[in-house]
Protein backbone atom coordinates (compact mmCIF):
# COMPACT_ATOMS: atom_id res chain seq x y z
CA UNK A 1 0.00 0.00 0.00
CA UNK A 2 1.31 3.44 -0.91
CA UNK A 3 2.24 5.73 1.95
CA UNK A 4 0.50 8.89 0.76
CA UNK A 5 2.53 11.09 3.08
CA UNK A 6 5.69 9.76 1.44
CA UNK A 7 4.12 10.07 -2.00
CA UNK A 8 3.33 13.74 -1.49
CA UNK A 9 6.71 14.48 0.04
CA UNK A 10 8.55 12.85 -2.87
CA UNK A 11 6.46 14.62 -5.50
CA UNK A 12 6.78 18.03 -3.85
CA UNK A 13 10.59 17.64 -3.90
CA UNK A 14 10.63 17.19 -7.67
CA UNK A 15 7.57 18.92 -9.15
CA UNK A 16 5.71 22.18 -8.79
CA UNK A 17 2.19 20.93 -8.20
CA UNK A 18 0.61 24.04 -6.77
CA UNK A 19 -2.71 25.01 -8.39
CA UNK A 20 -1.99 27.29 -11.35
CA UNK A 21 -4.45 29.49 -13.22
CA UNK A 22 -1.88 30.30 -15.89
CA UNK A 23 -1.08 26.62 -16.49
CA UNK A 24 -4.77 25.78 -16.58
CA UNK A 25 -5.15 28.36 -19.36
CA UNK A 26 -2.07 27.02 -21.17
CA UNK A 27 -3.61 23.54 -21.20
CA UNK A 28 -7.08 24.73 -22.18
CA UNK A 29 -7.22 22.42 -25.22
CA UNK A 30 -6.99 19.43 -22.89
CA UNK A 31 -9.54 20.97 -20.56
CA UNK A 32 -11.97 21.44 -23.45
CA UNK A 33 -12.38 17.64 -23.55
CA UNK A 34 -13.89 17.61 -20.06
CA UNK A 35 -15.17 21.10 -19.28
CA UNK A 36 -18.80 19.98 -19.01
CA UNK A 37 -17.97 17.75 -16.06
CA UNK A 38 -14.82 19.25 -14.47
CA UNK A 39 -15.14 22.70 -12.88
CA UNK A 40 -12.58 25.45 -13.63
CA UNK A 41 -11.31 25.44 -9.99
CA UNK A 42 -10.75 21.68 -10.17
CA UNK A 43 -8.91 22.05 -13.48
CA UNK A 44 -6.61 24.64 -11.91
CA UNK A 45 -5.70 21.94 -9.38
CA UNK A 46 -5.34 19.12 -11.91
CA UNK A 47 -3.36 20.99 -14.58
CA UNK A 48 0.08 20.81 -12.87
CA UNK A 49 -0.28 17.02 -12.50
CA UNK A 50 -1.40 16.63 -16.11
CA UNK A 51 1.61 18.59 -17.38
CA UNK A 52 4.07 16.69 -15.16
CA UNK A 53 2.68 13.28 -16.15
CA UNK A 54 2.62 14.03 -19.85
CA UNK A 55 6.21 15.29 -19.75
CA UNK A 56 7.39 12.30 -17.74
CA UNK A 57 5.73 9.87 -20.16
CA UNK A 58 8.01 11.17 -22.91
CA UNK A 59 11.11 10.74 -20.73
CA UNK A 60 10.14 7.18 -19.76
CA UNK A 61 8.81 6.18 -23.20
CA UNK A 62 5.60 5.33 -21.37
CA UNK A 63 1.93 5.14 -22.27
CA UNK A 64 -1.11 5.24 -20.05
CA UNK A 65 -3.95 2.84 -20.77
CA UNK A 66 -7.10 4.39 -19.32
CA UNK A 67 -10.23 2.37 -18.69
CA UNK A 68 -13.63 3.89 -19.40
CA UNK A 69 -14.32 4.04 -15.66
CA UNK A 70 -11.45 6.41 -14.91
CA UNK A 71 -12.31 9.91 -13.76
CA UNK A 72 -12.28 12.58 -16.52
CA UNK A 73 -8.98 14.21 -15.55
CA UNK A 74 -7.27 10.82 -16.04
CA UNK A 75 -9.37 9.65 -18.99
CA UNK A 76 -9.00 12.88 -20.99
CA UNK A 77 -5.97 14.48 -19.36
CA UNK A 78 -3.22 11.85 -19.42
CA UNK A 79 -4.45 8.62 -21.05
CA UNK A 80 -2.89 7.75 -24.40
CA UNK A 81 -5.42 5.03 -25.15
CA UNK A 82 -8.85 4.55 -23.62
CA UNK A 83 -11.42 1.82 -23.87
CA UNK A 84 -12.89 -1.28 -22.31
CA UNK A 85 -10.87 -4.26 -21.13
CA UNK A 86 -10.71 -5.89 -24.59
CA UNK A 87 -9.58 -2.69 -26.30
CA UNK A 88 -6.90 -2.08 -23.67
CA UNK A 89 -5.71 -5.69 -23.83
CA UNK A 90 -5.18 -5.31 -27.57
CA UNK A 91 -3.38 -1.99 -27.09
CA UNK A 92 -1.05 -3.56 -24.54
CA UNK A 93 0.17 -5.85 -27.32
CA UNK A 94 0.45 -3.14 -29.95
CA UNK A 95 2.17 -0.25 -28.19
CA UNK A 96 5.90 0.17 -28.72
CA UNK A 97 6.48 1.93 -25.40
CA UNK A 98 8.85 0.54 -22.79
CA UNK A 99 6.47 1.28 -19.93
CA UNK A 100 2.71 0.79 -19.55
CA UNK A 101 0.84 2.53 -16.74
CA UNK A 102 -2.46 0.77 -16.20
CA UNK A 103 -5.12 3.28 -15.20
CA UNK A 104 -7.62 0.66 -14.20
CA UNK A 105 -7.72 -2.24 -11.77
CA UNK A 106 -5.16 -4.90 -10.98
CA UNK A 107 -6.37 -7.70 -13.25
CA UNK A 108 -6.01 -5.31 -16.21
CA UNK A 109 -2.38 -4.67 -15.33
CA UNK A 110 -1.80 -8.41 -15.07
CA UNK A 111 -3.35 -8.85 -18.51
CA UNK A 112 -1.04 -6.20 -19.97
CA UNK A 113 1.97 -7.94 -18.43
CA UNK A 114 0.81 -11.33 -19.70
CA UNK A 115 0.50 -9.99 -23.24
CA UNK A 116 3.65 -7.86 -23.13
CA UNK A 117 6.06 -9.61 -20.72
CA UNK A 118 9.01 -7.59 -22.03
CA UNK A 119 7.40 -4.29 -20.99
CA UNK A 120 7.40 -2.72 -17.55
CA UNK A 121 3.81 -2.51 -16.31
CA UNK A 122 3.09 -0.10 -13.48
CA UNK A 123 0.02 -0.15 -11.24
CA UNK A 124 -0.72 3.24 -9.60
CA UNK A 125 -2.33 1.50 -6.62
CA UNK A 126 -1.86 -2.20 -5.95
CA UNK A 127 -5.01 -2.14 -3.78
CA UNK A 128 -7.17 -1.34 -6.82
CA UNK A 129 -8.68 -4.80 -7.04
CA UNK A 130 -12.02 -6.08 -8.32
CA UNK A 131 -14.83 -7.79 -6.41
CA UNK A 132 -15.62 -9.86 -9.47
CA UNK A 133 -12.04 -11.02 -10.02
CA UNK A 134 -11.72 -11.92 -6.35
CA UNK A 135 -14.87 -14.08 -6.41
CA UNK A 136 -13.27 -16.95 -8.36
CA UNK A 137 -10.06 -19.04 -7.98
CA UNK A 138 -8.42 -21.80 -9.99
CA UNK A 139 -9.98 -24.25 -7.52
CA UNK A 140 -13.38 -22.85 -8.45
CA UNK A 141 -12.63 -23.54 -12.11
CA UNK A 142 -11.76 -27.16 -11.31
CA UNK A 143 -14.97 -27.48 -9.31
CA UNK A 144 -16.98 -26.38 -12.35
CA UNK A 145 -15.07 -28.72 -14.67
CA UNK A 146 -15.80 -31.65 -12.35
CA UNK A 147 -19.50 -30.74 -12.33
CA UNK A 148 -19.69 -30.36 -16.11
CA UNK A 149 -17.11 -32.75 -17.65
CA UNK A 150 -15.94 -31.76 -21.11
CA UNK A 151 -17.52 -28.30 -21.05
CA UNK A 152 -15.11 -25.51 -22.03
CA UNK A 153 -14.48 -22.73 -19.53
CA UNK A 154 -15.01 -19.18 -20.78
CA UNK A 155 -13.71 -16.73 -18.18
CA UNK A 156 -14.38 -13.03 -18.15
CA UNK A 157 -11.20 -10.95 -18.43
CA UNK A 158 -12.18 -9.54 -15.01
CA UNK A 159 -10.21 -12.39 -13.44
CA UNK A 160 -6.74 -13.00 -12.05
CA UNK A 161 -3.88 -14.49 -14.07
CA UNK A 162 -4.35 -17.72 -12.09
CA UNK A 163 -7.96 -18.04 -13.25
CA UNK A 164 -7.12 -17.12 -16.85
CA UNK A 165 -4.45 -19.84 -16.81
CA UNK A 166 -7.02 -22.40 -15.66
CA UNK A 167 -9.54 -21.41 -18.35
CA UNK A 168 -9.86 -22.35 -22.02
CA UNK A 169 -10.59 -18.88 -23.36
CA UNK A 170 -11.42 -15.42 -22.05
CA UNK A 171 -14.21 -13.05 -23.01
CA UNK A 172 -15.31 -9.50 -22.36
CA UNK A 173 -18.81 -8.09 -22.13
CA UNK A 174 -18.46 -6.94 -25.74
CA UNK A 175 -17.70 -10.36 -27.22
CA UNK A 176 -19.13 -12.84 -24.69
CA UNK A 177 -22.09 -14.02 -26.79
CA UNK A 178 -19.93 -14.59 -29.87
CA UNK A 179 -17.19 -16.36 -27.88
CA UNK A 180 -19.71 -18.68 -26.20
CA UNK A 181 -21.43 -19.48 -29.51
CA UNK A 182 -18.04 -20.31 -31.05
CA UNK A 183 -17.39 -23.09 -28.53
CA UNK A 184 -17.93 -26.60 -29.93
CA UNK A 185 -19.59 -28.03 -26.82
CA UNK A 186 -23.36 -27.69 -26.24
CA UNK A 187 -22.67 -26.73 -22.62
CA UNK A 188 -20.35 -23.85 -21.80
CA UNK A 189 -19.08 -22.85 -18.35
CA UNK A 190 -18.86 -19.11 -17.74
CA UNK A 191 -17.00 -17.56 -14.83
CA UNK A 192 -17.17 -15.55 -12.67
CA UNK A 193 -20.05 -13.16 -13.43
CA UNK A 194 -23.43 -14.83 -12.94
CA UNK A 195 -25.36 -11.91 -14.42
CA UNK A 196 -23.25 -11.60 -17.55
CA UNK A 197 -23.63 -15.37 -17.98
CA UNK A 198 -27.42 -15.21 -17.57
CA UNK A 199 -27.65 -12.35 -20.06
CA UNK A 200 -25.43 -14.24 -22.49
CA UNK A 201 -27.60 -17.34 -22.05
CA UNK A 202 -30.62 -15.30 -23.18
CA UNK A 203 -28.89 -14.61 -26.51
CA UNK A 204 -26.56 -17.56 -27.10
CA UNK A 205 -27.32 -20.92 -28.69
CA UNK A 206 -25.65 -22.85 -25.86
CA UNK A 207 -26.51 -24.21 -22.44
CA UNK A 208 -24.64 -21.70 -20.27
CA UNK A 209 -23.76 -22.69 -16.70
CA UNK A 210 -21.99 -20.25 -14.42
CA UNK A 211 -20.10 -19.38 -11.27
CA UNK A 212 -22.09 -17.19 -8.81
CA UNK A 213 -19.90 -14.07 -8.81
CA UNK A 214 -21.02 -10.48 -9.41
CA UNK A 215 -19.82 -6.88 -9.68
CA UNK A 216 -20.47 -4.70 -6.62
CA UNK A 217 -21.38 -1.76 -8.88
CA UNK A 218 -23.80 -3.42 -11.28
CA UNK A 219 -25.52 -5.77 -8.85
CA UNK A 220 -26.89 -2.76 -6.95
CA UNK A 221 -29.29 -1.79 -9.74
CA UNK A 222 -32.82 -3.20 -9.73
CA UNK A 223 -35.58 -3.35 -12.32
CA UNK A 224 -37.77 -1.31 -9.97
CA UNK A 225 -35.11 1.44 -10.00
CA UNK A 226 -35.44 1.63 -13.77
CA UNK A 227 -39.23 1.54 -13.75
CA UNK A 228 -39.37 4.29 -11.14
CA UNK A 229 -36.89 6.42 -13.02
CA UNK A 230 -38.78 5.96 -16.29
CA UNK A 231 -41.96 7.11 -14.54
CA UNK A 232 -40.24 10.18 -13.08
CA UNK A 233 -38.31 11.00 -16.25
CA UNK A 234 -40.32 9.87 -19.29
CA UNK A 235 -38.41 9.91 -22.54
CA UNK A 236 -35.02 9.12 -20.98
CA UNK A 237 -33.17 6.32 -22.78
CA UNK A 238 -32.10 3.67 -20.24
CA UNK A 239 -28.85 1.94 -21.20
CA UNK A 240 -27.56 -0.98 -19.11
CA UNK A 241 -24.31 -2.91 -18.86
CA UNK A 242 -24.72 -6.73 -19.12
CA UNK A 243 -23.11 -7.16 -15.69
CA UNK A 244 -26.48 -5.94 -14.36
CA UNK A 245 -29.08 -8.54 -13.31
CA UNK A 246 -31.17 -9.88 -16.23
CA UNK A 247 -34.38 -8.17 -15.10
CA UNK A 248 -32.51 -4.84 -15.18
CA UNK A 249 -31.24 -5.55 -18.69
CA UNK A 250 -34.77 -6.54 -19.76
CA UNK A 251 -36.12 -3.24 -18.44
CA UNK A 252 -33.50 -1.18 -20.30
CA UNK A 253 -33.81 0.22 -23.83
CA UNK A 254 -30.36 -1.07 -24.74
CA UNK A 255 -27.70 -3.26 -23.14
CA UNK A 256 -24.07 -3.43 -24.15
CA UNK A 257 -20.45 -3.41 -23.07
CA UNK A 258 -18.74 -0.14 -22.22
CA UNK A 259 -17.62 0.25 -25.84
CA UNK A 260 -21.08 -0.82 -27.03
CA UNK A 261 -22.75 1.75 -24.78
CA UNK A 262 -20.51 4.51 -26.11
CA UNK A 263 -21.25 3.52 -29.72
CA UNK A 264 -24.98 3.39 -29.04
CA UNK A 265 -25.08 6.86 -27.50
CA UNK A 266 -22.95 8.27 -30.34
CA UNK A 267 -25.19 6.68 -32.97
CA UNK A 268 -28.56 7.38 -31.37
CA UNK A 269 -27.84 10.74 -29.67
CA UNK A 270 -30.90 10.56 -27.40
CA UNK A 271 -32.07 13.80 -25.83
CA UNK A 272 -31.68 12.26 -22.37
CA UNK A 273 -29.77 9.14 -21.39
CA UNK A 274 -29.20 7.25 -18.17
CA UNK A 275 -26.21 4.90 -18.19
CA UNK A 276 -26.81 2.03 -15.79
CA UNK A 277 -23.17 1.30 -15.12
CA UNK A 278 -20.18 2.88 -13.34
CA UNK A 279 -20.92 6.59 -13.36
CA UNK A 280 -17.62 7.88 -14.77
CA UNK A 281 -18.74 6.50 -18.13
CA UNK A 282 -21.23 9.32 -18.61
CA UNK A 283 -18.71 11.92 -17.48
CA UNK A 284 -16.13 10.75 -19.97
CA UNK A 285 -18.36 10.95 -23.03
CA UNK A 286 -20.38 14.02 -22.00
CA UNK A 287 -18.15 16.56 -23.77
CA UNK A 288 -18.21 14.60 -26.99
CA UNK A 289 -22.03 14.69 -26.98
CA UNK A 290 -23.22 18.10 -25.77
CA UNK A 291 -26.64 17.42 -27.28
CA UNK A 292 -27.22 14.52 -24.83
CA UNK A 293 -28.36 15.24 -21.28
CA UNK A 294 -26.84 12.53 -19.10
CA UNK A 295 -28.84 12.00 -15.93
CA UNK A 296 -28.22 9.84 -12.80
CA UNK A 297 -27.74 7.36 -11.30
CA UNK A 298 -24.19 7.18 -10.00
CA UNK A 299 -22.79 3.96 -8.59
CA UNK A 300 -19.03 4.33 -8.29
CA UNK A 301 -16.47 1.53 -8.31
CA UNK A 302 -14.37 2.08 -5.17
CA UNK A 303 -11.47 0.18 -6.74
CA UNK A 304 -11.34 2.24 -9.93
CA UNK A 305 -11.48 5.39 -7.86
CA UNK A 306 -8.27 4.43 -6.06
CA UNK A 307 -6.41 5.54 -9.19
CA UNK A 308 -5.52 9.24 -9.14
CA UNK A 309 -3.27 11.68 -10.99
CA UNK A 310 -1.10 11.86 -7.89
CA UNK A 311 -0.51 8.09 -7.81
CA UNK A 312 0.10 7.91 -11.56
CA UNK A 313 2.76 10.60 -11.32
CA UNK A 314 4.38 8.90 -8.34
CA UNK A 315 4.75 5.45 -9.93
CA UNK A 316 6.03 6.99 -13.16
CA UNK A 317 8.57 9.00 -11.17
CA UNK A 318 9.76 6.17 -8.90
CA UNK A 319 9.00 3.19 -11.18
CA UNK A 320 7.48 1.48 -8.15
CA UNK A 321 4.51 -0.93 -8.20
CA UNK A 322 5.77 -3.01 -11.09
CA UNK A 323 3.37 -5.85 -11.89
CA UNK A 324 4.91 -9.29 -12.26
CA UNK A 325 3.27 -12.58 -13.25
CA UNK A 326 4.88 -16.01 -12.77
CA UNK A 327 6.28 -17.04 -16.17
CA UNK A 328 4.64 -20.48 -16.31
CA UNK A 329 1.28 -19.07 -15.23
CA UNK A 330 1.64 -16.20 -17.68
CA UNK A 331 2.23 -18.63 -20.56
CA UNK A 332 -1.00 -20.49 -19.77
CA UNK A 333 -3.00 -17.32 -19.18
CA UNK A 334 -1.64 -15.82 -22.41
CA UNK A 335 -3.18 -18.69 -24.37
CA UNK A 336 -6.64 -17.93 -22.99
CA UNK A 337 -6.37 -14.20 -23.64
CA UNK A 338 -4.78 -14.65 -27.06
CA UNK A 339 -7.51 -17.09 -28.10
CA UNK A 340 -10.05 -14.41 -27.22
CA UNK A 341 -8.20 -11.72 -29.17
CA UNK A 342 -7.66 -13.96 -32.20
CA UNK A 343 -11.27 -15.13 -32.24
CA UNK A 344 -12.55 -11.57 -31.77
CA UNK A 345 -10.49 -10.40 -34.74
CA UNK A 346 -11.64 -13.38 -36.82
CA UNK A 347 -15.27 -12.56 -36.01
CA UNK A 348 -14.68 -8.89 -36.81
CA UNK A 349 -15.42 -7.71 -33.28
Amino acid sequence: MLDMTQVRSTLSDHYDLEPSVSLAEELKEIYARMDRVVTPPDWVTYAPYVRAINQLKKERNAVILGHNYMTPEIFHGVSDFVGDSLQLAMKAQEVEADVIVQAGVHFMAETSKILSPEKTVLMPDMQAGCSLAESITAEGIEEMRAKYPGAPVVSYVNTTAEVKAASDICCTSSNAVQIVNAMESDTVIMTPDQYLAQNVANEADKNVVYWPGSCIVHEQYTAKDLRDFREWNPGTRLIAHPECPPDVVAEADFSGSTSGIIKYVHDEKPEKAMLITECSMASNIADELPEVDFVGPCNMCPYMKKISLEKILYVLHTMENQVEVDAEMADKARLSVQRMIDLSRKLGL
